[in-house]
């Protein structure tokens, strides 16, 4: 039996079985072949397991006429680039915009259109530099942020609205933004003289929004991205922000497994959100991308006579030194505390209400207590909790010598309230919680 002879069916089965690739060659054997060859099914599958899109769009989200179409516009349009690491920098941006635009549209509003070769080589000519080929890409699916009025570096006014999210603690606050390319020649021309950033071509490719001095450089000749230090200003220190052994042939066009610190940390940060590792923080009417962990085994959670404690830290470079001997690590950490629907159960019975009295604290560098801490209220403050109430967020910090330790402790608390208590004083249990350098930074 020769082809000729094989219906339609098993056409359409050796079809489902091909690539692009091979249905594209396939279609030129004969005029048979290329009517099964072009049918918007076909193409519909490849542009759906590709380049996630169920609509026929092209790369500037204009509408194609048919799937076979728009697969041959991407195609073109990115043919510089080894269509697997196309794919995957697709999947990424495709992730993260949509949990944005889901759970944080007033942040996706500020994602830019990709940026153009053109762009791109604006900033290379600019700035003497190489941009790694992950990070090129990167930059043709989404130029960063928009940067608004409140955007201002050296301000205490700063938007909340950054992709990478931030933390709070005092009065110290973070809310990091991913660079657009036009800012991020602005700003790495800041640094152009810097003895430890020149020599290695840096660009600074994410800062803080607020007067708080927060910004991460990627070194185009590695790969790697790095975070500086609270000595960055004075001898240039930094920490990378990713682990190197991941890192891989960064410039090679022939390389189909390649990856830099920048596509990797944007994966990460997508897996975080998408896992409910992290969410959203409200603050008044403003919402954030909130960096405290909330899920085990980063987060600790423990419930005693109905008070519900969860805490978790993270890494806070910015303020960390790593020359200091004593205090090399910085870390801050964040306390929910929050009443159950049933109210604080006491000795049999129950409370529509308790309040804070006293807390007790001990904190761990690898296992050794450094701190034992005993005092009232947290920041001055005592807090009334009620059923189904708003949680009550205290958020400190630490230094630590060393990159490993832990916080664990209790709250003392009050059936009532401390004016008018309506039983004994109960203990409320903190549970331990690591204190750790993490393999990714943010």
């Amino acid at each position: 039996m020769g082809f000729e002879d094989v219906g339609d069916f098993g056409i359409h089965l050796i079809i489902s079985r091909l690539g692009p690739k091979d249905v594209a060659v396939l279609a030129c054997v004969n005029k048979r072949l290329r009517v099964s060859a072009s049918e918007e099914n076909v193409w519909r599958k490849f542009c759906s397991e590709d380049l996630d899109l169920s609509a026929p769009e092209d790369p500037s989200g204009n509408p194609a006429s048919s799937f076979k179409v728009m697969y041959q516009m991407w195609r073109e349009a990115f043919n510089m680039y080894p269509w697997p690491l196309v794919k995957r920098v697709k999947r990424c941006w495709g992730t993260l915009k949509s949990w944005v635009a889901i759970n944080f549209p007033e942040a996706r509003a500020t994602l830019q259109n990709g940026a153009s070769e053109d762009q791109i080589k604006e900033v290379e000519d600019s700035l003497g530099v190489k941009l790694p080929l992950p990070t090129r890409l990167l930059y043709r699916f989404c130029d960063g942020q928009e940067i608004t009025s409140t955007y201002s570096s050296g301000s205490d006014l700063g938007s909340p609205l950054g992709l990478v999210g931030g933390y709070s603690f005092y009065d110290h606050e973070v809310n990091v933004f991913l660079l657009p390319l036009k800012q991020i020649i602005s700003e790495t021309k800041k640094f152009v003289h810097h003895p430890r950033l020149g020599k290695y071509k840096y660009i600074v490719v994410a800062a803080s929004s607020t007067y708080v001095e927060k910004l991460f450089f990627l070194n185009c000749r590695s790969g790697q991205l790095y975070v500086g230090t609270k000595n960055f200003s004075s001898d240039g220190e930094k920490i990378p922000c990713v682990p190197g052994k991941l890192i891989n042939s960064v410039h090679n066009l022939n390389d189909d497994k390649q990856q830099d610190a920048m596509l990797l940390w944007l994966e990460e940060h997508s897996r975080r959100l998408h896992n409910d590792i992290i969410g959203l923080r409200e603050q008044g009417k403003n919402r954030s991308i909130n960096l405290f962990p909330e899920t085990a085994p980063l987060c600790s959670t423990a419930i005693t006579n109905g008070v519900q404690i969860q805490a978790s830290s993270i890494f806070v470079p910015e303020l960390s030194d790593i020359e200091q001997e004593s205090e090399k690590f910085f870390f801050s950490y964040s306390i929910r505390m929050s009443l159950l629907p049933e109210g604080c159960v006491v000795n049999g019975m129950s409370f529509s209400s308790c309040q804070l009295y006293w807390r007790h604290w001990i904190i761990r560098a690898n296992d050794i207590v450094v701190s034992d801490v005993n005092a009232e209220a947290v920041i001055g403050k005592y807090p009334l909790l009620y059923p189904n109430g708003k949680v009550f967020v205290y958020e400190s910090c630490t230094p630590l010598a060393c990159s490993f330790g832990s916080v664990e402790g209790a709250f003392t608390f009050i059936p009532g309230r401390l004016t008018n208590p309506k039983g004994p004083p109960f203990d409320v249990e903190v549970a331990r919680f690591p204190l750790q350098l993490p393999e990714y930074i943010f």
